[in-house]
């Protein structure tokens, strides 16, 4: 009944984005607005992808959640609210986001909101292009809150420079803001709870500052939290396939594959599987449908499926499983 499956992308207008989704990846973007956010595979209420290939086309995620849920997950689990566990975005960061966090699962009964952990993948930088994670080392809850009341709080903040193929990940407490010149490839838990902490001390057209939640992050923020560095996993072989393990949480796994040449491996029924192509182009193939995917596509494997994963040429991509 199942097959490898793609997905409509929900794209979302971000102050602070711009048309690199088009330029990198010839996403068919709204035209004459910033699009910051490119929600790839996605159940959310309100914003629920939809199927576009095969015979299940039209239909949403949130509907095979609710008809195919075992055939779908296998073992993985969905979330709090029996929806699907994971939330995969392509985000365009033309300028730097607010600082914020995530409410820790310890939390959330007091805070209300949702946790929520996630992992960056740098697919695209510019030069400048940096992010600000975790706290300097020695920074107390103290003198973090007099930074706030005296607007120079990002003085509290690890401060990273990246480049393409850098990786980092963010359990729920750890604060965090992307900087302006990245396109990230973000996978994270399925919610969508955010405090911030802190805008740059920005204004809108009226003067205003943008709503923070200066309480909720204080209480969010773990103030052990110091100078957290890059994912620095090397490559091993698996078969002729390079793998690189970037995650490996109860919420999810991701790892970067690349080859140089034509290769092909079997993927197995018995767990759900994500592919995410960074560059190249992979097919992915079972006896129903065949899927051809490019650079800033997504396909989902369904655990039901054997599938047939190959490329022609250089590739690389990542494969990301709900739970571990």
């Amino acid at each position: 009944m199942l097959y490898p499956l793609t997905f409509r992308p929900i794209f979302k207008e971000r102050i602070w984005g711009g048309r690199n989704l088009e330029r990198l990846y010839g996403k068919a973007l709204p035209k004459d607005v910033p699009i910051g956010e490119s929600w790839e595979i996605s159940d959310r209420p309100d914003d629920e992808n939809i199927i576009s290939n095969g015979p299940l086309a039209g239909k949403s995620l949130h509907w095979l959640m609710e008809h195919h849920r075992p055939a779908l997950l296998g073992s993985a689990q969905a979330n709090s609210s029996g929806r699907f566990p994971l939330l995969i975005k392509i985000l365009d960061a033309q300028e730097k986001l607010s600082l914020q966090v995530h409410p820790p699962a310890a939390k959330v009964a007091e805070l209300g909101g949702e946790p929520k952990t996630e992992m960056w993948f740098i697919a695209d930088a510019t030069p400048a292009a940096d992010l600000f994670v975790g706290l300097k080392r020695g920074t107390t809850r103290t003198e973090f809150e007099q930074k706030i009341g005296d607007g120079s709080v990002a003085e509290c903040f690890h401060h990273i420079l990246v480049k393409p193929g850098d990786a980092i990940f963010l359990p729920s407490g750890r604060v965090h803001a992307i900087g302006a010149g990245n396109v990230i490839f973000e996978i994270q838990q399925n919610s969508d709870t955010t405090y911030r902490v802190f805008d740059w001390n920005r204004v809108d057209a009226r003067g205003k500052p943008r709503e923070l939640h200066v309480e909720k992050s204080l209480d969010s923020i773990d103030f052990n939290d110091f100078e957290p560095p890059l994912i620095s996993n090397v490559f091993h072989h698996e078969g002729s396939l390079r793998v690189r393990e970037l995650v490996t949480d109860p919420l999810f796994k991701v790892e970067q594959c690349e080859a140089d040449t034509p290769q092909q491996y079997l993927k197995s029924a018995g767990a759900m599987q994500i592919f995410g192509v960074l560059k190249g182009s992979l097919q992915i193939e079972n006896p129903t449908q065949n899927v051809s995917l490019r650079a800033g596509n997504f396909c989902l494997v369904p655990a039901s499926e054997n599938a047939t994963v190959k490329n022609d040429g250089a590739v690389s991509f990542l494969r990301i499983h709900a739970g571990v």
